[in-house]
């Protein structure tokens, strides 16, 4: 019999829908894949030369459970610098991608009956990872008008004795918001003030646009600083999703217990990738610069032409390379004999109506939206709102 630990959760519906697009597209289906959160560059030229150094180094062996020195201390050093966060090297703990950081966290933190509060639309682990762990995902709703910002007075009216953490997560999958420094402080005296724990992903923060400032929650004050763990890693940053690297800063108690838990899991992260890590960190940076002007390219021509179509609105967002455009309007509505009713319904049709894979908002915790991703090509992005457009206009 399976654990009812393993009953509790589902699938990822993104990677699911990225498999069905990918078998689709075998089966010699002309299928857009939208739904992949994945930067479509390539790793850079300098990092794949360090990978190829440590092979033929023979850097091949075991490491420390949680990182190599020269790899915490570069993390430590891109804190420093981009940050404002210091931080020493038990206080830094290495993981097989940010994803196994966040679960570490919720491991070494989340008791039975834990209640954690997650802002939604969210990104789709974050309430599986609690409830593998015992402990209660408490979603609180966030609403575009408030370009999907936690309200601190929603934040703080959820907050129970049994509260132990927030999951915050700027800039946001699925919905591209990145919390402005007046928002943020806010909630960061709420965390203080009711001694609540802070888990901050900031996988996003490279990948920002029009201005924006990416502060990280822990950057404000030495109090939030100590409930604080910050989550990172070079997956989006810099094309490295299939290297595995993620990273987690914290208080040094937490990150020991996390280590602990590493050593008996998965142990270190790939050497190799670790190496390659290094150079990531400690290397040239225009290549960033280079893919967040392209995505922001995008990202313009895809908003634009999505709020282009009738009964589409989409807002702006500021960060990650996701649109999250609302689509409830088309609810009700009938594509020769399917019925709409709802964002599962709807990218459903998208798949088989029109081939263009994309993520129902339901996935995320708000039904009204749909996600697209715009880490695709500027040409499948031109023939995917094209091919929305004409679904869409048969929708009667």
């Amino acid at each position: 019999m399976l654990s009812e630990r393993s009953l509790r959760i589902k699938p990822s519906p993104t990677l699911a829908i990225d498999a069905k697009a990918k078998a689709m597209k075998a089966g010699g289906i002309d299928v857009l894949n939208f739904g992949v959160g994945e930067p479509d560059f390539d790793t850079p030229e300098h990092v794949k030369e360090a990978a190829i150094k440590a092979i033929r180094d023979g850097f091949t062996k075991y490491t420390p459970v949680g990182g190599i020195d020269e790899l915490k201390e570069a993390i430590i050093g891109k804190l420093h610098t981009d940050n404002g966060l210091e931080y020493a090297k038990d206080e830094v703990v290495v993981s097989c991608g940010a994803k196994h950081s966040l679960y570490n966290i919720a491991q070494a933190l989340f008791n039975p009956g834990d209640e954690i509060i997650v802002p939604a639309p969210y990104w789709v682990s974050y309430p599986d990872q609690a409830l593998l762990n015992d402990a209660v995902p408490v979603f609180v709703q966030t609403y575009e008008e408030d370009n999907f910002m936690l309200r601190p007075e929603a934040f703080e009216a959820e907050i129970t004795g049994k509260t132990k953490a927030l999951i915050l997560n700027s800039p946001s999958n699925p919905t591209g918001a990145a919390y402005d420094r007046k928002a943020i402080q806010a909630l960061a005296e709420i965390a203080v003030k009711r001694n609540i724990f802070v888990i901050s992903d900031e996988i996003y923060e490279k990948l920002i646009y029009d201005g924006t400032r990416h502060i990280s929650i822990a950057s404000l004050s030495g109090e939030i600083k100590k409930r604080t763990i910050v989550v990172n890693g070079l997956s989006k940053s810099h094309a490295m999703t299939g290297w595995r690297i993620g990273y987690a800063a914290g208080p040094k108690d937490i990150v020991k217990a996390m280590t602990n838990i590493q050593s008996q899991s998965t142990s270190n992260p790939n050497s190799i990738a670790q190496k390659a890590a290094v150079a990531a960190l400690t290397g040239p940076l225009d290549f960033i610069s280079v893919m967040r002007a392209e995505f922001d390219r995008r990202r313009k021509v895809l908003v634009n032409g999505l709020n282009a179509i009738e009964g589409v609105s989409c807002l702006n967002p500021n960060g990650a390379f996701y649109a999250f455009p609302n689509v409830s309007k088309f609810y009700g509505r009938i594509i020769g004999k399917r019925l709409i009713n709802s964002s599962l319904d709807m990218a459903t049709c998208l798949l088989e109506e029109a081939n263009i894979a994309l993520v129902h908002g339901e996935a995320f915790g708000d039904d009204k939206y749909i996600r697209i991703s715009y880490a695709t090509s500027m040409d499948n992005i031109t023939k995917g709102l094209e091919r929305m457009r004409e679904t869409f206009s048969n929708l009667k």
